[in-house]
């Protein structure tokens, strides 16, 4: 196992149970622990607020210049997105990521499975796009395009990382460094997000970006993820090692078996995996739907203005005769219309 200097070896968050059991020993995990047993990271504290007050002050910008933008994409941004990466760092369950891996694996799920779709369906590069002004709007859009756009958004790269990485961080000795050291573990929280949001926002987002799969890629992609997930939430419940070593029961905890807890966390892992695969089918089905509606509409608009242009053409080409008819001597107008008498067939008695 991977050995860390002494002096790296700071948990807060378990130092904070500690402190509220009172004999050496954080207090069992219960709902009012979730509640109650809350830990304040300053930094993601701020770098939440910082981010939710400039989503906020971009829909406001829009509004005050009478544009529209969707309540329902900020109600998506700011409550199951940034308010669920909150209530898995920020709460109780913050307070026993290090105490219980069944509680680091419900973090797991959030930040890297759940708050990145609906941080996507909230369209956060959309809303700056329409709100910046003009160098920063144009150096935002040469990001986006960028050849590293590109290669980081592009669906099988991302989806490789997505799927992969989990592996990388349980069977090596990278999660016992999680665990001892508190700027591995926030790096982990933060490696779970980006990864997340690297694989779900080409699948669901809006926001513009290059190399769109379309619908049924997209779902086909989705579908490929949920073995992974299984594989591994099954070789956690069936792994007759414990992860992180010695860790967890080095803790002391009278009120937790880690087995017990392994196997919860690897059933959390799958079972979870499953739900939100499934429900993200359920959304590109929608945003499919929802899209072959809005082509046929298009559809029939440009069929609507093609109409009316060969209308107008007809209405151009009888026009010229009107003129000529109405610009005509008399005599040339009797005599034509002499001429139209005498070709129309006469009507028997």
């Amino acid at each position: 196992m991977l050995h860390v200097d002494p002096s790296l070896r700071t948990v807060p968050a378990l130092a904070s149970a500690v402190a509220a059991g009172g004999d050496g020993t954080p207090p069992p995990f219960t709902v009012s622990a979730i509640l109650t047993e809350s830990t304040l990271n300053n930094w993601l504290a701020v770098m939440l607020v910082l981010v939710a007050g400039c989503y906020l002050y971009g829909v406001h910008r829009l509004r005050l210049r009478g544009d529209h933008w969707p309540v329902s994409r900020t109600v998506l941004f700011l409550g199951p997105g940034l308010g669920s990466i909150a209530a898995v760092t920020l709460t109780g369950l913050g307070a026993y990521d290090t105490t219980l891996l069944s509680v680091h694996m419900v973090q797991h799920m959030v930040l890297s499975m759940i708050a990145p779709i609906f941080l996507a369906l909230g369209a956060p590069m959309t809303l700056a796009l329409r709100t910046l002004p003009g160098v920063p709007r144009r150096r935002l859009l040469a990001i986006l395009h960028s050849r590293v756009a590109k290669v980081v958004t592009y669906p099988l790269y991302a989806f490789a990382i997505f799927v992969i990485n989990p592996f990388v961080l349980y069977f090596t000795d990278l999660y016992r460094l999680s665990l001892e050291n508190a700027f591995a573990h926030e790096v982990v929280h933060a490696h779970f997000i980006l990864t997340g949001c690297l694989f779900f926002w080409p699948l669901v987002g809006h926001d513009p970006l290059p190399g769109r799969w379309p619908y049924p890629a997209r779902a086909l992609l989705m579908v490929l993820s949920v073995p992974f997930h299984t594989v591994l939430g099954l070789t956690i419940m069936e792994s007759t090692t414990l992860f992180g070593g010695d860790w967890y029961p080095s803790l002391g905890l009278d009120w937790s078996n880690p087995w017990s807890d392994q196997e919860v966390a690897g059933g959390i892992l799958w079972a979870g995996g499953e739900f939100v695969s499934i429900t993200m089918l359920a959304v590109l089905v929608v945003q499919w739907i929802r899209q072959s509606e809005r082509e046929a509409r298009r559809l029939d608009r440009e069929l609507d203005r093609q109409e009316a242009r060969e209308q107008q053409e007809q209405q151009e080409q009888r026009e010229p005769q009107y003129r000529d008819r109405a610009t005509a001597p008399a005599g040339e107008q009797a005599a034509e219309t002499r001429s139209e008498s005498a070709v129309e067939p006469a009507t028997p008695a």
